[in-house]
């Protein structure tokens, strides 16, 4: 009796590439670095590990792309099809139930944590960072022409980023205390009280 050989299914570099990325935001939200490993995300992907080091150059070069794709993530949510939100739609977006989970925290402070110390990282977070910064700038610019008011946007983007992350993230770290719906009240209530009503 004859057996079928196995199927091996070919990809595409770019696919191959995707499932690469997928497989270490995988990772990240089992158990941050210390699972973020080349085994563990060729097991993950279902590749071998030297595709690792040929798409990216090794691990350092996949965690660099897992935080662009986590990043892409965030801004598809708060800006889709690249528009630009309004304030409100950035504080509402910011605090939807889609950014409020156990592994996204689990990504972002595996990400954060390591910024500090990987240059290429650092510099692809500035990168990201700054694309966040210029839909908050222009969500602050529109809010200032229509409520007919004098508002410095690009001074005002950073302050407004600093509120919305340091109240979303203590919202994922204790939302017993702090839910996603109160964090957002209280970022609205600070940035009214410099804004005007938003």
């Amino acid at each position: 009796m004859m057996t079928e050989a196995p199927r091996f299914r070919r990809f595409t570099p770019e696919v191959r590439s995707a499932m690469l990325v997928q497989a270490g935001i995988a990772c990240l939200a089992r158990g941050g670095l210390s699972a973020f490993t080349i085994d563990n995300i060729a097991r993950e992907a279902g590749v071998s590990r030297g595709l690792i080091s040929h798409h990216f150059g090794g691990k350092d070069g996949l965690l660099t792309a897992v935080h662009a794709e986590a990043y892409r993530g965030f801004i598809d949510i708060l800006a889709p099809d690249g528009g630009d939100p309004s304030l409100r739609d950035v504080l509402d977006r910011a605090f939807s139930e889609a950014l409020f989970n156990r592994d996204t925290l689990k990504i972002w402070l595996a990400l954060w944590g390591e910024i500090s110390v990987n240059p290429a990282l650092r510099e692809e977070h500035r990168r990201c960072y700054d694309a966040y910064l210029d839909h908050v700038e222009r969500a602050i610019a529109q809010h200032a022409a229509h409520a007919g008011c004098n508002l410095d946007a690009k001074a005002l983007a950073r302050p407004v980023v600093a509120v919305i992350d340091g109240l979303w993230l203590e919202a994922q770290i204790d939302p017993e205390r702090l839910s996603p719906g109160k964090a957002r009240a209280a970022a609205l209530a600070l940035l009214e009280q410099a804004l005007g009503p938003i």
